[in-house]
């Protein structure tokens, strides 16, 4: 075999419902190969990325999952277990985590970081028990997660998001959530609460403009507006991080955050319904190895993608 001498073993799990899940891996292997990794596929058929880290956890040096955050969100657990470190080829529609880590969206790119540059340590939330990346959302967020389809991600790509906000936005009324958080209890009526553990989600928003994915805090907002066409007027701001210093807009940083609701509602982590109210969220410190770039200073979105 020509290139670097094969060091390590890395499970390749590649998600072919991807928006770009469909993509020849032959190339990306190459790059691998050349850097020292021998990619191992799973066995036809198998697709339960948790069922898979587990079942190579011993042969196995590294896991590399292609696919969304969506992908990323089912892996999260299986991966802490395994403490296997992480390679990410950015294959879904927002690819939210690469992006808060710096990733090139290229999928060749994002090979070249896997086999050159060391894993480092970044941090989980965890919501009920269920581990997520980037965000977990109550309201709006998560009412899109269920409005947003597959087909609509895989036709329209982030459009997609806009879509299907656009059906649900007049629709959308406040609702009430107590919030208890570093000693305090909040009664407010609001249209989405977020807590974030990275920086960007959802396709395009931030959730707040200086987070990163290793700082240890969970950055929260809520959307308390009157009336639905204020979102409309903060929507730069969501894209930003900035929505914190509107009068509207409540927001904090914290380690954990307890949010209850009078009945029921879902949670989004990461793009998919995992969970209900009341969502007990807290953050896990250096919970998973990634190969990422070092983390640099908060300058908005990362320069790496257009």
């Amino acid at each position: 075999m020509s290139g670097a001498e094969v060091t390590r073993r890395a499970l390749l799990v590649v998600n072919k419902k991807a928006r770009n899940g469909g993509l020849d891996l032959e190339a990306v292997k190459g790059v691998l190969r050349r850097g020292g990794i021998e990619p191992v596929d799973p066995p036809p058929g198998e697709t339960d990325c948790k069922a898979l880290i587990h079942a190579h956890a011993a042969t196995c040096d590294m896991v590399i999952l292609g696919g969304g955050d969506g992908t990323l969100n089912a892996a999260a657990q299986a991966l802490t277990e395994a403490q296997l470190p992480l390679g990410i080829l950015p294959l879904g529609t927002a690819n939210d985590l690469a992006r808060s880590l710096g990733l090139p969206a290229d999928p060749l790119e994002a090979a070249e970081v896997i086999a050159s540059v060391p894993a480092r340590p970044i941090d989980l939330g965890c919501v009920n028990g269920h581990y997520f990346f980037n965000v977990a959302s109550i309201g709006f967020s998560a009412d899109l997660a269920g409005e947003l389809t597959a087909d609509l991600k895989r036709r329209l790509g982030t459009v997609g998001y806009a879509v299907a906000a656009f059906r649900l936005l007049r629709r959308s009324r406040p609702f009430t959530v107590y919030i208890e958080h570093d000693g305090t209890v909040e009664t407010v009526r609001t249209i989405q609460v977020s807590v974030g553990n990275g920086r960007h989600y959802g396709g395009g928003m931030t959730v707040e403009e200086n987070a990163t994915v290793d700082d240890g805090l969970l950055n929260f907002y809520s959307l308390e507006v009157a009336h639905w066409w204020r979102l409309l007027a903060l929507l730069p701001a969501l894209r930003r991080g900035t929505q914190g210093k509107a009068a509207d807009v409540r927001a904090f940083q914290t380690t954990e955050v307890v949010l209850r609701t009078k009945k029921p509602r879902p949670v989004n982590t990461d793009g998919e319904l995992t969970t209900y109210t009341p969502a007990h969220v807290r953050v896990l410190r250096q919970a998973v190895q990634v190969h990422a770039p070092p983390p640099a200073a908060p300058t908005g979105r990362p320069s790496i993608f257009p």
